[in-house]
């Protein structure tokens, strides 16, 4: 097949599934669904599919909610808003509105797709890229679109290369020589290698590229299907692989990087470990992850906050930051924070310190305080002389401690703590 001479993003629409809860990131999801969640100290996770789709050309975007999507909608509306109809660029937000049946939102992932083939016909497109709201990575879909066309494939699925000893957490794929997935396997207790190192195995990253018209025919059988369960990892990609031509496309080949030498960054950041510690990644002296690369900016609402004030100076009221990234509008006052990251509008108070902290936007920090090793949660206030991550055995009486030592403090948990120790 001849190489194609334009590029292929302009004929393309993004879909964002974003309506997914993250029940594994436990409170951090109780008010928001998990591609709303706050990373990086200015974006939410949903920003680097739509970034990523930005980037690679592509102008025609929709995006589906679902679950708790009010905070998604609003960080949609004020971050996402410079979309102009009259140059042919879009971006829809659709929530489950019982479209198709009065009783019936989105069944799955494919079901969230059906659902709007109205919508989709509408743009005019010749391909489609389904994208997960909820991972975070930086990639040229445009790459992976001129690989989908030129290998003739029904669908080309973005994979990772992981251990086979890790790859039983994935939807794995067998391939072939040439690259075409002969086997789609769900979470397999015994991965296939690769064809050229059995050590390794293909994941899916939960990013597909099809023909529209070709995708919408398969939306439409699957609808009729009584067994199917709505999904695309579970229903449309398998019988693909089953009777159609599935081609896999290497993250390697389209991932973006700062470096030609820095693994493949992608990150899959829903448990509160994994959010926990991707967050403080980012305060290392060369990180994976490149947030300061203007060539692949990450795009998001930016409030217009004042910039970061440190005061105070003397032996044991220092405001100071030492390997951690402090965001706009917050005040260091008196504090010691090391290896943290701090959004927005976060302010701390005299002798109090933070070490190994993600504190999400407009947290307050009191005086004593001392934070280790903890996600704080949006706009929770910490009380005088509250101590996290020294003792966690006291931090469990109260608040969520991982598997990993991370310890998750809300505002409904300090809440319970108080009107327990009144």
């Amino acid at each position: 097949m001849p190489r194609p001479t334009h590029r292929l993003s302009g004929h393309t629409m993004a879909f964002v599934l974003a309506g997914g809860r993250g029940s594994r990131l436990k409170e951090l999801t109780d008010k928001r669904a998990k591609p709303a969640v706050f990373f990086g100290g200015k974006a939410r996770i949903v920003d680097f599919a739509l970034s990523n789709a930005l980037n690679s050309g592509i102008r025609k975007m929709a995006i589906a909610t679902q679950y708790k999507a009010h905070s998604l909608i609003r960080h949609c509306q004020r971050g996402w808003n410079f979309f102009r109809a009259e140059r042919n660029e879009y971006l829809d937000i659709l929530p489950a509105s019982q479209r198709v049946d009065e009783t019936r939102w989105y069944q799955g992932t494919a079901d969230a797709v059906f659902q709007n083939i109205d919508i989709i016909d509408s743009y005019g497109v010749d391909y489609v890229l389904i994208l997960a709201g909820d991972h975070v990575y930086k990639m040229d879909y445009e790459i992976m679109l001129r690989d989908h066309v030129e290998s003739g494939a029904d669908v080309t699925v973005g994979c990772l290369t992981v251990p086979r000893a890790e790859a039983s957490a994935f939807g794995v794929m067998d391939v072939d020589a040439g690259g075409r997935i002969t086997h789609f396997l769900e979470k397999p207790a015994h991965p296939p290698g690769t064809p050229e190192d059995p050590g390794v195995t293909l994941a899916s990253m939960g990013i597909y590229a099809f023909n529209w018209p070709f995708l919408r025919q398969r939306l439409i059988e699957d609808a009729h299907d009584p067994d199917s369960k709505r999904d695309f990892g579970a229903d449309i990609i398998p019988a693909i692989v089953r009777g159609g031509r599935a081609m896999a496309h290497r993250f390697a080949l389209s991932c973006v990087r700062h470096r030609p030498d820095v693994v493949p960054y992608w990150r899959d950041v829903g448990t509160v470990d994994a959010f926990w510690k991707a967050n403080i990644d980012l305060t290392d002296f060369d990180p994976e992850l490149d947030l300061w690369d203007t060539s692949w900016p990450i795009w998001t609402y930016a409030e217009a906050v004042p910039p970061a004030k440190f005061i105070h100076d003397e032996d044991g009221r220092r405001g100071m930051a030492v390997s951690s990234l402090v965001c706009g509008g917050c005040i260091i006052s008196g504090t010691e924070v090391r290896n943290s990251l701090v959004f927005t509008g976060v302010h701390t108070n005299s002798f109090s310190r933070l070490d190994h902290v993600v504190a999400l936007p407009y947290v307050v920090v009191e005086r004593h305080a001392r934070l280790a090793r903890a996600v704080i949660d949006r706009g929770v206030v910490i009380p005088r002389g509250l101590v996290v991550g020294e003792d966690p055995a006291e931090d469990r009486r109260w608040f969520r401690v991982t598997e990993g030592g991370v310890t998750l403090v809300t505002q409904d948990m300090l809440d319970r703590r108080a009107a327990a120790l009144a």
